[in-house]
């Protein structure tokens, strides 16, 4: 057998999972779900969050239905390859608030024979691509779309209605801002979105 070749197959294959969807609709219980089986199957894992998200705790991810998990607290992606260089499994959580650097990162770590989960939303406010999440699903290995319930028909809903005035791409906020909606019942203020751009 070629060196080369024996060097490549005996080496852990890493891979990036992508965990995406509108708010409300279960990514980051998800997250921790894959997260606790990879603990049982006794792998090391640790788990990130961008020091923007505090709104349910400092030092945890907390889904909606208040699961959680402990989390490191990081202001910038290139946090992470250093404080994960000795685990298997690395989470992270709301992708949508990092920078695009995330995507080299994720790269880099699933290169080197990592487990990189990586959930967010992959669509802002109005319905738009939301960076960096459109790449990360391209280059991922497996990609979760989850679905939240339209709080109007109760129909499937893949959308993030604001109920604000702000017209900042970014607003950190739960049910006092925002609500899960289907296609037919999103809105957008189209005149602020004009008028912003």
């Amino acid at each position: 057998m070629n060196e080369n070749l024996q060097i490549r197959t005996f080496k852990k294959t890493g891979h990036i999972e992508v965990i995406c969807g509108s708010m409300f609709s279960g990514k980051t219980e998800e997250l921790i779900r894959r997260i606790r089986r990879a603990e049982i199957a006794r792998q090391r894992v640790i788990v990130f969050k961008p020091k923007i998200d505090n709104r349910y705790s400092e030092f945890e991810i907390v889904s909606h239905n208040e699961q959680s998990y402990p989390s490191v607290v990081v202001e910038d992606a290139s946090e992470i390859p250093e404080k994960s260089f000795d685990v298997e499994v690395i989470g992270i959580d709301e992708a949508q608030f990092f920078d695009n650097n995330l995507i080299e990162i994720c790269q880099n770590l699933a290169d080197s024979g990592r487990r990189v989960i990586v959930a967010g939303l992959d669509q802002d406010y109005r319905a738009m691509p939301f960076e960096p999440m459109p790449q990360l699903l391209s280059v991922a290995e497996y990609i979760t779309k989850t679905l939240a319930v339209c709080v109007v028909c109760g129909a499937p809903a893949n959308r993030t209605q604001r109920n604000s005035d702000s017209d900042n791409k970014i607003l950190v906020g739960a049910t006092d801002h925002y609500e899960a909606r289907c296609r037919l019942h999103h809105v957008v203020n189209s005149e602020k979105f004009i008028q912003s751009h």
